[in-house]
Formats: structure tokens, C-alpha cells, sequence
């Protein structure tokens, strides 16, 4: 097969030529010294489209939201997470392990949301005995999922009268932004102002090869920035990678629709499968779980998918990811295969 469809995850994506073009044109300083222009550029940027006052570029997001953990919480503090949650399932446990912070993780609602009641029931009180709860963490999209404005709010407001700070894991913010509808930067804003602080990824969806900005307030970040140090998160001529973050912040946005459009042509696609269940995708993952007795024959959906030139991740629940390297015809030979390998 001479082409490879690859819907393991967003983050496969390989640089436009436009985007290396600006990577290549990219000024350059040395950005522990603060005098980077390009990823003062990008952090100015990201920070004023999300409506906070600072930014900082980061080598991950598992970093970036590390470092806004450990910027809100001290040592024997607690944070409210999901439990599938990537700041507590998918990153090591570093809060733990690095920070001393205790997570709480509470199961999801069907639409991934954390039931309120559940927020409210797990915040300790103000007692020895007790971790102190100071930070409720969410994330939007989580599972491909966007979390609803009036749920955001309603959770902001619960935070804010138990005197908790509110974190937003927003790896794929422009996704649910662009969901939402109308002008994505606008949505993304409304999203954040129930935030004080929000991780943005620009190596998933918006196509560039490596970074996160961390936005919130000029103190949050001035913490922050000396957690990144400590975590080894200092990088020098950081410019040419804050550049393809700047390209992807300012021309990949709006294009994410068409990400969305292509998971919901795979779903399509994919339905009627027998044993198979298709979760209906609102961004651009799309769920497939595989059931059934026999499982030997569920288990070779992901190696057969591979040998006709199709990659995806899973098992039993398998999971494809629509991207820019991604396009209809690649959509189609991936239904193709899997109606192949359930004998349609």
C-alpha cells in the first residue's frame, strides 16, 4: 500500500509547507533569556485570543498542565479530576509523584462532564485529616466530547463558592470551539473566561510538531515559569517551533471543521457493522466498540486494519482520529477495510 492512513491520533500530523516556511523564517533569540521573539509573539497571542493576561510556550502539554498544577497547589493540596481525565490518567501521576498534590478523581457523567453533585460532595472540609482542596481540573474536548458553556459555568460558579481555582485541560480547545459554532476565537474565549487558567496543545489538531502555551494571570505564569525551569522545560532558540504553533494558532482554527466533518463521514460509514457499535463523534474522534463472542476476531480488527495501509488504536474499543493529513478518499479506504475485514 503506498500510503499510509494514519487515524492513531491528531498528533501524527506533519508541517505544511506554509508552516515550515514560517518556521524557517522565524526570528530568533534565546527564550530563557526571555528575548525569543517568536515565542513572545506566540504567548502575546494566544493569551490575548483566550482573554488572559500572559502566556507560556511549553514543550507539551503533559508539562503544561503540570505546571499549572503545581502553580496552584502546594504540597498536601488536593485537585477534583476526572477519572479519565489526562491530567490524572494519561501523565504519569506527576502531580503526585513531582508535586505532593493529591488528585481526586471523580467518574464521568455519559457526556463526560463531572456531575456537579459529585464536585460539591468530594471537596473536604477544612480539617487535618483531609487533603486541602484547592483546584478543580476539567477538560474540553474529553473523549472527543465538548463540555457544554452553561455546564462550564454552572461548574465555574460551584468552584468559585468554595474557594477552589478551576484549571482546563484545553489540549483540543479549538475543537470544541469550532463545534460550538460562529467565530471560533470567540468561542474559545467564551469557553476560557470560566477558567484561571487554560493549557492549549497546538500539536494535535492545529498541526504543528511540538508545544503548548499555559494562559492565565501575569502571577500564575510568573510561578509557572520557574516550575517549567525546574522541570527542564527551558528551551533555547525556541522561535522555530513557537512559529509553527503562531502559523497553526492563526490559519489551522478554522479548518478543524473540516476534521469534524470527515470523523462524522467514518461514523457514517462504519454503521451497520455486525457486532459493532459506532458512537456518534461531536469533534473528531470517532469510538468504534467491537463486541461479541468472539473475541479472537475483535482482537484482529487493529492488525488487519494495519496490513491494508490503515492505522487506529485499541482493542475492543477502538479509536480513529481525523486530522489534516487526513482526507475523504483516506476516510474511505478506512471503512473499506474494516466492511472487508466484517465481511460486507
Amino acid at each position: 500500500m503506498s500510503t499510509v492512513i494514519d487515524l492513531r491520533s491528531d498528533t501524527v500530523t506533519q508541517p505544511t509547507a506554509a508552516m515550515r516556511a514560517a518556521m524557517q523564517a522565524a526570528p530568533l533569540g534565546d527564550d530563557v533569556f526571555g528575548d525569543d521573539p517568536s515565542v513572545n509573539a506566540l504567548q502575546a497571542a494566544t493569551a490575548e485570543r483566550l482573554g488572559f493576561e500572559a502566556g507560556l510556550f511549553m514543550p507539551t502539554g503533559t508539562q503544561s498542565n503540570l505546571c499549572a498544577l503545581l502553580s496552584h497547589c502546594q504540597r498536601g493540596d488536593e485537585y477534583l479530576v476526572g477519572q479519565y481525565a489526562h491530567t490524572y490518567r494519561w501523565e504519569g501521576g506527576g502531580a503526585a509523584v513531582l508535586g505532593s498534590i493529591q488528585p481526586q478523581p471523580i467518574a464521568h457523567a455519559a457526556d463526560g462532564s463531572l456531575p456537579l453533585s459529585e464536585i460539591e460532595a468530594q471537596i473536604k472540609p477544612d480539617d487535618a485529616h483531609f487533603a486541602r482542596t484547592r483546584l478543580l481540573t476539567l477538560e474540553n474536548t474529553i473523549g472527543g466530547k465538548v463540555l457544554p458553556l452553561a455546564y462550564l459555568s454552572d461548574a465555574s460558579h460551584l468552584a468559585l463558592s468554595k474557594g477552589l481555582s478551576r484549571h482546563l485541560d484545553g489540549a483540543r480547545l479549538f475543537n470544541a470551539a469550532v463545534a460550538a459554532g460562529g467565530d471560533p476565537y470567540e468561542a474559545a474565549r467564551e469557553i476560557c473566561r470560566h477558567f484561571d487558567s487554560v493549557s492549549v496543545c497546538f500539536s494535535k489538531g492545529l498541526g504543528a510538531p511540538v508545544g503548548s502555551v499555559l494562559c492565565g494571570s501575569r502571577e500564575l505564569i510568573k510561578q509557572a515559569h520557574r516550575w517549567r525551569k525546574m522541570c527542564g522545560g527551558g528551551m533555547r532558540q525556541a522561535g522555530l517551533l513557537a512559529a509553527a504553533a503562531h502559523y497553526a494558532l492563526d490559519h489551522h482554527v478554522a479548518r478543524l471543521a473540516e476534521d469534524h466533518a470527515l470523523a462524522q463521514r467514518l461514523a457514517a460509514g462504519l454503521q451497520g457493522l455486525p457486532g459493532v457499535t459506532v458512537e456518534q463523534p461531536q469533534t473528531n474522534i470517532v469510538f468504534v466498540d467491537v463486541s461479541g463472542p468472539d473475541k479472537e476476531k475483535a482482537a484482529g480488527v487493529v492488525p488487519f486494519l494495519k496490513s491494508r495501509g490503515v492505522l487506529a488504536t485499541g482493542l475492543y474499543r477502538l479509536r480513529f482520529v481525523t486530522h489534516l493529513d487526513v482526507d475523504a478518499a483516506g476516510v474511505d479506504r478506512a471503512v473499506a477495510a474494516m466492511r472487508e475485514y466484517f465481511g460486507l
